[in-house]
């Protein structure tokens, strides 16, 4: 392997409940984010990306599994705020799991493919 080779091979998971249902690192990075900050608005924004399109995110996995993985309150005098739950922890934790247990299980072909890579063209 070589340093002038600019982007790392590597897997990326995602399941797909249905069609129009999945569940990948974008939503896990989500996940991750309102644990840190405790907002739906915040880890959208840590991630670039509207609240509108966290919150859309956070509901859609709300209704993918039998419990919600996030728990939100609405301002007020204490303010708003987003938490994981405990079911929500479990399905972050078994994803990441499934991560490694995939990267662990192709690491040999990996390898292989990244010691077949054609290298990039220099500028």
């Amino acid at each position: 392997m070589t340093a002038t080779r600019n982007f790392p091979m590597r897997t990326v998971l995602r399941i797909q409940f249905s069609p129009e249902q999945r569940l990948g690192r974008g939503k896990m990075e989500l996940l991750e984010h309102i644990r840190t900050t405790g907002s739906i608005s915040a880890a959208g924004r840590a991630m670039d990306m509207s609240y509108r399109r966290a919150w859309l995110l956070v509901e859609e996995m709300n209704v993918m599994f039998s419990e919600p993985v996030v728990a939100s309150q609405r301002g007020g005098k204490q303010g708003g705020g987003a938490q994981i739950t405990p079911f929500g922890e479990e399905v972050l934790a078994r994803f990441r799991a499934m991560e490694e247990k995939t990267q662990a299980a192709i690491r040999a072909d990996l390898d292989w493919l990244e010691n077949h890579r054609s290298l990039p063209a220099e500028t």
